[in-house]
């Protein structure tokens, strides 16, 4: 059976790709930090396994891949998934929550990648997948530190699907536009009809439309994909 291990599974778009993989038949482990009740209810829905974990620690992340192969044996999929959003103008923004950004988006992933490689290297098998962001792709105004982690994330896919596409991994980005999930919250009735009014389809997107590339990607299907980037934003950025 395939095992898939998610960062920053409990809630949002995280949650539905513990549940799609779960229903596809996957093995999962996924990751948390504070939504502990989230997290331990997700687990009982999905029989997936829940970790706590802070992403940007070293020796937390490593216990986490510990715990995930001691369980399971092996992982053939990791899913980045942590991280947080950060809006405002770039002066006003504080050295530490630009540090804490890059850590939770790209210290993370370089942590837990650089963890499982092993293991998949091994076995001469494995999928990686960085939630990136369509801010990644073209950036965004009042959003510059997002911005930037979300194209590191897509650097780093980019070159390390070449460095591990000769041990038989594949490693891609799903990019996601505005997906109506609780980071929303703050958005106005009309914020989001704005919103629906710039997307070519009309519509937000939603955590099943993420969860649906990503299990595409980690499939067989899609076992000569490696080193791109799959855009989920109806269309607002093509």
């Amino acid at each position: 059976m395939k095992t898939a291990f998610i960062s920053g599974g409990s809630r949002g778009i995280g949650a539905q790709i513990v549940r799609t993989l779960s229903q596809k038949g996957w093995r999962v482990a996924f990751t948390y930090f504070k939504s502990e009740d989230a997290a331990l209810a997700l687990a009982r829905e999905t029989g997936a396994l829940a970790i706590r974990a802070d992403a940007r620690d070293e020796g937390q992340v490593n216990a986490a891949v510990e715990q995930v192969l001691g369980a399971f044996r092996h992982v053939d999929a990791y899913v980045h998934n942590a991280g947080t959003a950060w809006t405002g103008l770039l002066q006003d923004m504080k050295t530490e929550e630009w540090d804490n950004l890059f850590a939770l988006h790209v210290r993370s992933a370089f942590l837990h990648t650089r963890a499982l490689l092993p293991g998949m290297i091994s076995n001469r098998h494995g999928s990686i997948v960085f939630i990136s962001s369509m801010w990644g792709e073209v950036g965004a105004s009042t959003e510059a530190a997002y911005s930037a982690c979300k194209a590191a994330q897509i650097g780093l896919m980019k070159a390390l699907a070449k460095e591990a596409g000769p041990s038989g991994i594949r490693v891609n980005c799903v990019a996601p536009g505005v997906i109506d999930t609780d980071m929303m919250r703050a958005y106005s009735r009309e914020d989001k009809q704005a919103l629906m009014e710039e997307t070519p389809l009309g519509r937000l997107g939603t955590a099943a439309d993420v969860a649906g590339a990503v299990s595409f990607l980690l499939s067989d299907e899609a076992s000569f994909i490696t080193g791109q980037t799959l855009s989920v934003n109806g269309g607002m950025v093509i």
